[in-house]
């Protein structure tokens, strides 16, 4: 076993603390990764809180994961020492079903195994990127391009794809009007990405204070919903929506801004239910649908794109002994827009 040292949630209702844990042996299809940075996700605060219900505890945060190979299993083809790589939500899948066979792992029937907070086969828990070191099976991780820098790659891996999947699935591109719902974690790399595909993209927000960022970030137009005018004045004006926000929020208004035939592709997880009229709906045949990260070689294909059209995520650096005050500087909103956490400052 591989002693490993990172950052725990002991309980649900715990700062995070330092912890002492152990990784498997690398076996002949694995990789271990030393870590350099990590990224923080809201789905980390939530986990970790055991907001959802269902979380591992002691448990170790993170899905945004960029390190260097250390290590190779002997059977190890795609990867050698010294390699920039990444780790995203999940670990590994069934491999058998219909979605991993296509590559939608992240569809796996079986489900897939997450980074952490998960049970691998053996029925261990698996333990994520706030820590030194991880092992991974070779055909779970990704290949990070040198134009990207590792911090801004990190919220790639779990913001980009998350955010870049639906796009390409709902063939977002050029003549398209899109509207995106809060300029967050996701928010801002749905604005870059969507920009660079071509899209006219406008961004929905509550604050004043995001529409210099929207229009930094390439936003055509930047509109407040606060202000009850703006969905009079956006009705059946977008091809598409992609709704990026986690906190309890109206859709049907939303849905009325869609033109005949549109989408509405939420990802965004709120903590409550909400009531959906369905003549908006009805009356111009619209939609509204989710959508969760991608698979491997979808989230490939994503790193390889944002290198090309030099798109990283706007990220705040920190020592890892900072990780409980990040927490609530993320539910403040009080981010630029993504946490990275050095790995360095655990040594």
């Amino acid at each position: 076993m591989l002693s490993t040292q990172g950052y725990a949630a002991m309980t649900a209702k715990t700062a995070l603390q330092l912890f002492s844990f152990e990784r498997r042996e690398v076996g002949p299809h694995d990789v271990l990764i030393t870590i350099t940075h990590c990224g923080i996700c809201h789905s980390d605060i939530h986990q970790a809180r055991d907001e959802w219900g269902g979380s591992i505890f002691p448990m170790v945060p993170g899905h945004e994961i960029v390190g260097t190979v250390a290590r190779i299993g002997s059977s190890v083809k795609k990867f050698k020492t010294s390699d920039r790589v990444g780790v995203g939500c999940f670990v590994d899948s069934c491999r058998t079903c219909a979605a991993c066979r296509e590559g939608s792992e992240q569809y796996c029937e079986a489900g897939m195994l997450l980074t952490y907070s998960g049970r691998d086969k053996d029925g261990q828990p698996t333990q994520g990127g706030y820590s030194t070191q991880i092992v991974v099976d070779e055909n779970y991780v990704l290949r990070i391009p040198s134009a990207l820098s590792p911090a801004g790659a990190a919220p790639l891996l779990c913001a980009g794809i998350t955010t870049y999947s639906p796009l390409r699935h709902w063939g977002v591109g050029k003549y398209h009007k899109l509207a995106v719902v809060g300029l967050g974690g996701l928010g801002h790399m749905a604005v870059k990405i969507a920009k660079a595909m071509g899209t006219e993209v406008t961004v929905l927000s509550t604050s004043e204070q995001k529409r210099k960022d929207a229009e930094r970030l390439g936003a055509f137009e930047f509109a407040l919903t606060s202000q009850p005018e703006t969905f009079t004045r956006l009705q059946r004006r977008f091809d598409f929506i992609l709704d990026t926000v986690s906190a309890p929020h109206n859709y049907n208004d939303y849905v009325n801004l869609l033109k005949t035939d549109g989408t509405m592709i939420l990802v965004g997880v709120p903590d409550k239910p909400t009531l959906l009229e369905p003549f908006p709906l009805i009356l111009h045949r619209r939609r509204i649908a989710g959508s969760v990260i991608g698979g491997i070689r979808e989230t490939q294909a994503m790193l390889d794109f944002c290198a090309t059209h030099n798109i990283e995520s706007d990220v705040e650096v920190i020592p890892i002994q900072h990780v409980n005050e990040a927490y609530e500087r993320v539910l403040k909103g009080d981010v630029r827009f993504r946490f990275v956490i050095d790995l360095a400052s655990l040594k």
